[in-house]
């Protein structure tokens, strides 16, 4: 038997292209990408200044604690009022609307890129001591807390010594002291 005379075992049939059922989903492909694709131009992300950013994660702290209590939004709304020069109704304003931020949130990127783009480095330590002093309101800090507060600190490029130095800032002006972290 010569190799051409052997006739194959199975024929591949041949591929047509078929036509498209629906001329629309391409159209409606290339926008979706573009919608992907594009800035947000959200105007609630536009809307979050310094102020709110910084409220939302001392919001963040105090709601990483077990047993959240007045005390704790005391710290926040003294910490609001004393960083930001504002007024009790101003501060009540902005906390209100920092709760609200927090719990639609699902994660701490658009408030810590605010202050990545707006604070200078030692700006943003202050805001982590700041995180420090609401967790340590209570006497302690947890678990909980802990992680939340290293997280952000890391979206906000700040080094762990610096992290663990706001952290005993915070200790000793609660008046804990030590020198472990």
């Amino acid at each position: 038997m010569s190799p051409g005379s052997c006739k194959p075992l199975y024929r591949l049939p041949k591929r047509r292209a078929a036509p498209l059922q629906n001329e629309a989903v391409i159209p409606a492909l290339r926008d979706f990408l573009r919608a992907i694709a594009a800035p947000a131009t959200s105007s609630d992300a536009s809307a979050i200044g310094t102020e709110l950013a910084t409220a939302v994660l001392l919001v963040e702290a105090m709601r990483a604690d077990q047993g959240m209590d007045s005390a704790e939004r005391a710290a926040v709304q003294q910490a609001l009022k004393t960083r930001f020069s504002l007024d009790e109704a101003d501060v009540r304003e902005l906390l209100a609307t920092a709760e609200q931020h927090s719990r639609r949130s699902n994660d701490f990127f658009s408030f810590t890129s605010v202050l990545n783009d707006r604070l200078t480095h030692p700006q943003k330590i202050e805001v982590i001591e700041l995180m420090w002093r609401v967790a340590y309101v209570d006497g302690s800090a947890d678990a909980g807390e802990s992680h939340v507060i290293s997280k952000i600190a890391g979206l906000l490029h700040v080094t762990h010594g610096e992290y663990i130095a706001a952290k005993m800032h915070a200790k000793q002006a609660r008046g804990g002291g030590g020198t472990a972290p």
